[in-house]
């Protein structure tokens, strides 16, 4: 179920704006560009999928992260990361080699990152 929940793009958008910190839908609905029940509805779906929790103040319902089902997500995907972590260390040398430019970019991105 949260897999097909997280396949829409404006839900993973929603989530990322709310990684930031808690947001009013109306916030929300500003930064999607979308009318305030579009909003709703994809809220609706991730509060169902226990990735969202709302709390109501007064007239308006702000909206935080609830990071209990991506944390289980993050777990259950560990054991393959692998599989793209070699080759995108592969694609990063490959491209180091092709302009050594690039190596200095990428050193300095990785230590702006905190990176190894």
């Amino acid at each position: 179920m949260t897999f097909e929940v997280l396949a829409e793009p404006v839900r993973r958008r929603i989530l990322d704006l709310l990684r930031e910190r808690p947001r009013l839908v109306g916030e929300l609905t500003a930064e999607l560009g979308l009318s305030q029940p579009g909003t709703s509805k994809h809220l609706r779906v991730l509060r169902d999928a226990g990735l969202v929790r709302v709390r109501v103040e007064a007239q308006r319902r702000r909206y935080e992260l609830e990071p209990g089902p991506l944390a289980e997500i993050d777990a259950w995907l560990a054991p393959y990361r692998w599989m793209w972590a070699d080759r995108l260390d592969a694609l990063e040398r490959r491209l180091d080699a092709a302009d050594p430019s690039a190596a200095d970019l990428n050193d300095a991105y990785r230590d702006e990152e905190g990176s190894p």
